[in-house]
């Protein structure tokens, strides 16, 4: 089913609100992470809102993550505060790590011909399954 357009203006309001939530809380705590909010996407009743979260450096994002996860009280109680006049009910916050960056770089590198060539080292491709 297609995204209407309230849920895609109510997932624009709570990106750039997420966005200043969890960088100034980046600010005070972590120093040299990136966090940024990739995409937010909210369910059809407005009642639900799944969060992808991108870190920089990569090898952080699970730790910021479960992080984000375990204060997910105190960052809704906050967004709320932020859209009291935009949204009636604040949507539950579902948080999920974003690895498309990983991805982009595992295709980069392979174009570049960084990897690992499956032509001449069939090794490290996986084998098929035996039925």
């Amino acid at each position: 089913m297609e995204e209407t357009n309230r849920q895609r203006k109510i997932a624009g309001v709570l990106q750039e609100d997420l966005v200043d939530v969890l960088q100034r809380a980046a600010q005070d705590g972590m120093k040299g992470v990136i966090i940024s909010v990739s995409k937010v996407s909210v369910t059809a009743d407005l009642g639900v809102a799944k969060v992808y979260l991108s870190v920089f450096p990569s090898d952080k994002r699970d730790e910021i993550v479960d992080g984000v996860k375990s204060n997910t009280p105190l960052i809704r109680h906050e967004m709320a505060k932020r859209t009291r006049h935009q949204l009636r009910r604040m949507p539950e916050l579902l948080f999920f790590g974003d690895d498309s960056l990983d991805y982009i770089e595992d295709i980069d590198k392979s174009l570049k011909g960084d990897d690992v060539d499956p032509i001449k080292n069939p090794d490290v491709l996986p084998r098929r399954q035996k039925r």
